[in-house]
């Protein structure tokens, strides 16, 4: 809805194309009005470049030949209006012809070879970069759909066009999925507002993402999206007498200070009206910003001359005010937004740019092909694109797979951004409710790797912190630091989750190797074999036959339960290759409590030095070490008894273990207390202490947490515990298997 619009700062008309007189004339030979509407659309482009397109629509028509849509239409017809909405954006020849042929290797047998031999490579590559991978089995339609998308962005990385072609791809598939049936089109539709809209929204792209969310809306809820069109028809005319005297007192302060410029009605989309009821809890009569205003100007000091003039009329909320001009969005996205106390106390949201801020607001990274204007700033999106493309890439590279990949992308796909700032000034964008950790990573792995403790505005806070806009962060780190698993609780970057996962991953091998080298060589031991006794060729053979390159994949697949290391040991000596030496019994395996994630004491019985153990190896989990007497001892040894390993503690493991122990004692005044000076005087730190009441007034139970260093220690404390007069009771917890 334009009130007004001057000249000078009406949508420019790009006539780079070669004047009327000059341009090609085209011998229609196909009759479809669609068609010659198309080829009508390509003008900007040179004559040789058009009959490339021609004869990529012949090919596809071709290779598509009794094909039809489930409207009954030729299926020529989608591959058309995506190009023909490339077209509209001035894309270049190869960008069309990959939209018209971009379902070809799909869904016909047509192959890359033939597109490149007919259209070049360039063209294949984006055909290619859009094909889904039909021919791999999945496990389930998920993982298929994970793969795909990051097949899709590993290609965009490569290829911004490839994004474009997508997403109008996406646009036309959900204008036209009237005849599908209800559960897919909501599949479809969900989807695309989960990653599609997002990206678009993340490339700058903010009209088509708009399209696609409301499109999306349109097809998940139906009956709201009808209803809500109706109200917001109906709020036109209503609101038209007040929008009519906003607009009057935009315009007369803007000429008071002689400021020329296009004003420009805004409506909210369906689906953004539909969030805010939904997330605020408010009926559509409530929501009073259904529309707003855009002013354009001429420069970046105009934008700044006209919000004084528009505060001067009215008055501006606090805290409403966001300069983007100043700090631009991660999507390059420039503006400045205020909003304004309007007539009988109507919140009125206003947008302050140029026109080439307006023409990359709208179009992101296609105005770089649209706009003229906008070919500087463009490219310097387009770098800032790439720049995140090429994050994409070293995303994938750290994780450990499609669903994984899928998972951090969606989490850094654009929430709104807070702005801090490094000790040296120089801003971060990140994303809402990051923290300490996020920013460590934004600076470099490294820095996060070795961070321990952080200054925000000078003041030390816990990792944990979530930053707000305008802080100033100064990271901490100590040289022998390593993530914690628990930083995967509050990180929300992509890139600080992959980075730890990948760092976790790295210490789970290497502990698994180290796990799986004692194991085997325990094993080995039993058959009176060293492994230095096993000649190099069987090495390789039984390392090849279990899948793997080296020595140390073995290892790993052993200490992480893949493979048995009794079996592995026999196949290394069962040829007679090996001379052996039986003993009687391979020497158990010592634990010292610090191995690494690949052996871990089990919650459940908590073992410290002194309880008997056992091991328990389970595929991909490593060996937990567990008490004679934990009950998932006694319900798991008869049914997997080849995955016991027989340990023992080293003789002096040189720290601390948790431990829980129940204290029943009388309900009477300081009695925590003395429990408390009891245990600290032991030589125990108390972890954690929670208490609950058996009968009022009478008896109270205390649990405690406790850290000794083992058995003897535990009944030392427990002796001391027992000599206060008013504890009735002393036992050791475990919890129920």
């Amino acid at each position: 809805m334009n009130y007004s619009a001057p000249a000078d700062f009406s949508h420019p008309k790009d006539d780079s194309g070669p004047p009327p007189a000059e341009r090609p004339v085209v011998a229609y030979e196909y009759e479809d009005p669609a068609y010659r509407v198309f080829i009508d659309t390509l003008s900007y482009l040179k004559p040789e470049e058009i009959e490339l397109v021609c004869a990529a629509y012949r090919f596809g028509d071709e290779a598509h030949q009794g094909q039809t849509r489930l409207s009954g239409e030729p299926y020529i017809t989608h591959p058309l209006a995506v190009a023909g909405a490339l077209a509209e954006w001035r894309m270049d020849a190869q960008a069309i012809v990959a939209a018209l042929l971009h379902d070809v290797m799909e869904d016909t047998a047509v192959s890359k070879a033939q597109i490149t031999e007919r259209f070049g490579k360039q063209v294949a590559d984006l055909v290619n970069g859009l094909s889904k991978l039909d021919k791999i089995e999945f496990q389930s339609y998920q993982d298929a759909q994970a793969e795909n998308f990051r097949k899709m962005l590993m290609a965009m990385a490569r290829d911004l066009r490839i994004v474009l072609i997508k997403l109008a791809d996406r646009r036309h598939n959900l204008q036209t999925m009237a005849p599908i049936r209800p559960e897919k089109r909501r599949r479809i539709a969900h989807e695309t507002l989960e990653i599609y809209a997002p990206i678009a929204t993340r490339l700058g792209l903010n009209n088509i993402s708009r399209q696609l969310q409301d499109l999306s809306f349109r097809h998940i809820h139906p009956m709201r999206f009808r209803v809500l069109s109706k109200a917001v028809k109906a709020a036109r005319g209503n609101r038209r007498e007040l929008l009519t005297k906003i607009l009057e007192g935009i315009h007369g302060k803007l000429a008071e200070a002689h400021i020329e410029a296009g004003v420009f009605g805004r409506e909210k989309s369906l689906y953004s009206i539909y969030r805010k009821m939904v997330d605020k809890h408010l009926s559509f009569s409530q929501v009073l910003d259904i529309y707003g205003f855009r002013i354009i100007v001429k420069d970046i000091a105009t934008c700044y001359l006209a919000l004084g003039a528009l505060h001067s009329r009215f008055k501006p909320v606090p805290g409403k005010f966001k300069d983007y001009i100043a700090i631009p969005k991660v999507n390059g996205y420039q503006s400045l937004h205020t909003t304004l106390i309007g007539p009988y106390g109507t919140p009125i949201e206003i947008q302050i740019r140029t026109q080439a801020m307006h023409h990359l607001a709208e179009e992101g990274i296609a105005s770089h092909w649209l706009y003229k204007d906008s070919e500087e700033s463009g490219a310097d999106l387009q770098n800032k694109m790439h720049t995140w493309l090429q994050s994409l890439l070293e995303l994938q590279s750290a994780t450990g797979d499609s669903s994984e990949f899928l998972e951090h992308v969606k989490v850094d796909l654009f929430p709104d951004e807070v702005y801090v700032f490094t000790p040296k000034g120089k801003i971060l964008a990140l994303p809402r409710g990051a923290t300490v950790i996020d920013f460590a990573y934004a600076v470099h792995t490294d820095i996060g790797h070795r961070c321990v403790a952080a200054r925000i505005d000078h003041e030390l806070i816990p990792l944990s912190a979530e930053l707000t806009n305008g802080n100033q962060v100064e990271i901490i780190t100590a040289p022998y630091a390593n993530p914690n698993p628990a930083w995967l609780g509050y990180v929300k970057t992509s890139r600080a989750r992959s980075r730890i996962r990948q760092f976790l991953r790295g210490i789970q091998q290497d502990s698994a190797t180290s796990l799986g080298e004692k194991m085997l060589g325990q094993e080995l031991q039993a058959l009176g074999v060293t492994p230095a006794e096993v000649p190099a060729a069987v090495w390789e053979r039984v390392i090849h036959e279990s899948g793997g390159k080296t020595r140390r994949d073995l290892y790993s697949d052993v200490g992480m339960g893949r493979s048995l290391a009794a079996v592995v040991a026999h196949r290394l000596t069962e040829h007679g290759e090996v001379p052996q030496h039986p003993t009687k019994a391979a020497a158990p395996l010592l634990i010292r409590g610090t191995e690494g994630v690949a052996i871990q004491l089990a919650p459940c019985c908590q073992p410290i030095p002194g309880d008997p153990i056992i091991g328990l190896l389970r595929k991909d989990q490593g060996l937990r070490i567990h008490t004679h007497a934990c009950p998932a001892v006694r319900t798991a040894h008869s049914t997997e008894p080849q995955n016991w390993i027989h340990v023992e503690w080293e003789p002096a493991p040189g720290q601390f273990f948790d431990v829980r122990i129940k204290v029943t004692a009388k309900n009477v005044l300081g009695v925590l207390g003395r429990i408390a000076t009891s245990i600290a005087e032991s030589g125990v730190n108390i972890d954690y202490v929670a208490m609950d009441r058996k009968k009022p007034g009478l008896f109270t139970d205390i649990h405690f947490l406790v850290q000794v260093s083992g058995r003897t220690h535990l009944a030392s404390l427990m002796r001391s515990l027992r000599r206060i007069p008013d504890v009735v009771r002393i036992v050791r917890e475990q919890e129920s298997s």
